[in-house]
């Protein structure tokens, strides 16, 4: 393997172009599967790749007819060129733990991190180029990285990738090469605790195919679950000093949020997932409190024991699976300018609205919606504005009483009544979705992807938005951004 300069990338690059028919499986690639690990380093300015491994694992979980993704997803975009005849062959867009730090304030600070990263692209038959290519703030691809790859290069790992691990067939429809595959990948469960990961993965693949568009698409997918049993429970919380011994070192307060989880140990997560045939990896972890996290093609994280954790669910997967935007905006989060004004976002479930009249889900818009679509946002502006008043006068409330050595008693009853406050806030919030006169209607919908003003979500309300849905449908913008997905992995 050896690197290739980008001036003849790019000259190779053009000549690829010319190849129009879409490419066969079998013409180019082996029923098996190749893992490319590389590091990624970046600040909010600068980012470099560096190779580690090359790995030959299990079959091709991946489509064999679908080799140029349709849709254009993703930050990155990794792409495979066979060598001899510079056509391309294979492409796959996806998001990075790395990407998502370079919108926070420390690397804006220029504080640099480095995180591990995978690619799975079908094994070549011959040598190839495999390519990432990044996107700049307007939404354009550019090359970052380039490596030719000999499939026949003995530094390419081949060792089995079995561990005695607990495997779970839960449900099989098929052929891998035809089935969505989803593995469920159990968190801070012990040895002891298989009966309970059992248990959980039945309750929470169950869950997914209660929601549409899964529950028509049910026969389309296979479910395996893998346990690498944890030497202790739960996940790590930083902020409260609570850190746990587990196989996939998942942990609270990622980029200093408090219930956003993901975990650095790349590597350890792909070990174990490379187990079985997986298109998606879903993150369950043995924790009672509410946290979770997705990236697109990457993985989702979700805590198993929170009342809410169905719903946390579906809406993370539809970030890691399906590549939806989160519809939010009164939320805190730790990203800065994670969608640029003024450009049209690329997620199927936000608009920037540049073109009103060409909405890009205009062909699902509502009989005689306007555009945008006026939907009572000064009424939930300002319940959401009571509720973070109520929780910053409880934080002040409780620092006062501790410092003039109240009793916890007295401390727990204030806290109680601030909660009651706050139940009472959020159960009118919940009226104001329940009853709103354009529940279900497809418009646009000012607030989004983190931001009040400038974007726009497809519905009032939506598993992206808020887990309030007894209709359990993403509604149709979404669901038709899952449904693609669907269809991509399964025909």
């Amino acid at each position: 393997m050896k690197n290739v300069c980008y001036l003849t990338f790019i000259l190779l690059l053009t000549g690829s172009l010319f190849a129009q028919e879409r490419p066969r499986f079998e013409d180019y690639f082996e029923d098996a599967t190749m893992r490319v690990d590389y590091y990624h380093t970046a600040d909010a300015k600068t980012a470099t790749f560096t190779l580690d491994q090359i790995y030959r694992q299990g079959i091709w979980a991946g489509s064999r007819k679908h080799l140029i993704e349709p849709y254009d997803l993703g930050k990155y975009h990794a792409k495979v060129y066979d060598a001899a005849s510079n056509r391309l062959i294979f492409t796959k867009g996806y998001n990075s733990f790395c990407e998502e730090y370079q919108t926070t304030a420390p690397a804006r600070e220029g504080i640099k991190r480095t995180y591990h990263e995978t690619v799975l692209i079908p094994f070549p038959k011959r040598p190839v180029l495999f390519t990432i290519e990044a996107r700049d703030k307007q939404n354009l691809m550019h090359p970052v990285f380039v490596q030719q790859i000999d499939p026949a290069d003995y530094h390419i790992i081949r060792e089995t990738p079995a561990r005695g691990d607990l495997i779970v067939k839960q449900m099989i429809n098929g052929d891998s090469h035809k089935k969505v595959d989803l593995l469920f990948l159990g968190e801070g469960y012990t040895e002891k605790e298989k009966d309970k990961f059992r248990q959980d993965l039945k309750k929470f693949s169950d869950w997914v195919f209660e929601w549409e568009p899964y529950k028509r698409y049910k026969k389309a997918f296979n479910v395996y679950g893998i346990l690498s049993p944890s030497v202790e429970s739960g996940t790590d919380e930083p902020r409260a000093n609570s850190y746990k011994n587990t196989a996939l070192n998942t942990s609270f307060n990622t980029f200093d949020s408090p219930r956003y989880i993901l975990t650095e140990d790349n590597k350890t997560l792909r070990d174990v997932a490379a187990q079985v045939p997986y298109d998606a990896i879903l993150i369950m972890i043995n924790h009672d409190r509410y946290g979770g996290g997705g990236i697109y093609n990457a993985y989702t994280t979700f805590t198993a024991g929170d009342d809410r954790s169905e719903f946390l669910l579906v809406h993370e997967m539809g970030h890691s699976f399906a590549g939806l935007a989160d519809e939010y905006y009164t939320s805190d989060v730790s990203y800065e300018e994670f969608y640029k004004p003024g450009v049209e976002p690329l997620a199927h479930n936000l608009t920037a609205l540049l073109d009103p009249e060409n909405i890009k889900w205009k062909h699902l818009l509502s009989p005689g919606i306007d555009i945008p679509t006026d939907w009572q946002k000064s009424t939930f502006d300002s319940l959401t504005a009571a509720i973070g008043a109520n929780n910053r006068e409880l934080r002040t409330e409780r620092e006062r009483l501790q410092a003039a050595g109240a009793s916890p008693v007295e401390i727990e009853a204030m806290e109680k009544t601030y909660a009651e406050r706050s139940a009472a806030i959020t159960a009118e919030i919940n009226r104001f979705f329940l009853n709103h006169p354009l529940r279900g209607k497809v418009g646009a919908f000012e607030g989004g992807g983190y931001v009040s003003e400038g974007f726009y979500r497809p519905t009032v309300n939506s598993a992206m938005h808020r887990f309030l849905n007894e209709e359990k449908t993403f509604y149709p913008v979404n669901e038709e951004g899952i449904e693609r997905i669907i269809r991509y992995y399964s025909e």
